[in-house]
């Protein structure tokens, strides 16, 4: 546990901190409240957390051997926080929250305990969106794959198409893959259970990076049969089955049918290519 006078620098440095980012973090916070694409942002610190936490009996074996670098990172990161705000440029006034982070664990501790909180530290990123400028380069692929899908996949089922674009045009109605149907809604909160869910999951490296690859994939094709069943209902239902509610409610099942495909993925490595290091070992008789 820390002494009177750490529990005093900690305190020091969370008001400092405070004090420097609040603005940003405000800004941060309307954003994942108000946009459905980073809603998953209010869990990323809080399990960054735990994972500092369960890390509390390694950490107290270190010894910590404060590094003066750590206080270069800080200032190279309020340096990029300020090119942020002068140049409007909310990914770099975020970034530096990160940066800060990992300055003031070197300055404090060293680069031992940096290595042990590397982890919950790079789940941090996991919370800040992405710049606007990336986002439109991967969503718009996303809507013409997601369009190109439902096309063939409605072709399969007989269901008469014309496709322009991003737009299916239907018999009795037009339906585009707009920006929120393209899928990178759902990939970006897969993404983020696919890691949580590698890490829990097994502590193999390669199973992790698996696990948390295969959500791309899983992510694009079950958007994919969401586009097609939304366009096969309107052709035998009507224009209204891909309105609403129920064009609101097939995304959440199609999220979680997604979340059971990666988890079915890691239960068949599991199975099949079993952690022989993680299993008891039989005591002899």
């Amino acid at each position: 546990m820390p002494s009177r006078n750490g529990w005093l620098t900690l305190a020091m440095i969370a008001l400092g901190f405070a004090a420097v980012y609040w603005q940003v973090f405000a800004k941060l916070v309307h954003d994942w409240y108000n946009d459905d694409n980073y809603s998953h942002g209010f869990l990323i610190i809080p399990l960054a957390a735990y994972l500092a936490w369960e890390r509390r009996h390694k950490l107290a074996e270190i010894i910590p051997a404060p590094s003066s670098f750590g206080l270069v990172v800080v200032v190279g990161s309020i340096v990029v926080l300020l090119a942020g705000i002068l140049g409007s440029e909310l990914f770099l006034q975020r970034v530096s929250i990160i940066g800060s982070v990992i300055g003031a664990v070197l300055f404090l501790l060293g680069w031992r305990h940096l290595r042990a909180l590397s982890f919950p530290v790079a789940m941090l990123l996991l919370m800040i969106p992405i710049p606007a400028i990336i986002f439109n380069q991967i969503a718009f692929p996303l809507q013409l794959l997601a369009s190109r899908f439902g096309e063939t996949a409605m072709g399969i089922a007989d269901v008469p198409v014309l496709r322009e674009g991003n737009v299916l045009i239907l018999a009795n109605t037009t339906l585009e893959v707009a920006e929120a149907c393209s899928g990178i809604r759902s990939l970006v909160s897969l993404v983020t259970l696919a890691i949580v869910l590698g890490y829990f999951a097994d502590r193999r490296f390669w199973v992790r990076a698996l696990v948390t690859l295969s959500s791309v994939p899983v992510a694009v094709v079950t958007n994919g049969f969401r586009v097609a069943g939304t366009g096969i209902a309107a052709h035998r239902f009507g224009p209204e089955a891909a309105q609403g509610f129920f064009h609101e409610f097939s995304g959440w099942i199609v999220f979680v049918a997604a979340f059971a495909i990666m988890l079915g993925i890691q239960q068949l490595i599991a199975r099949f290519l079993p952690d022989v290091a993680a299993e008891p070992v039989a005591a002899a008789v």
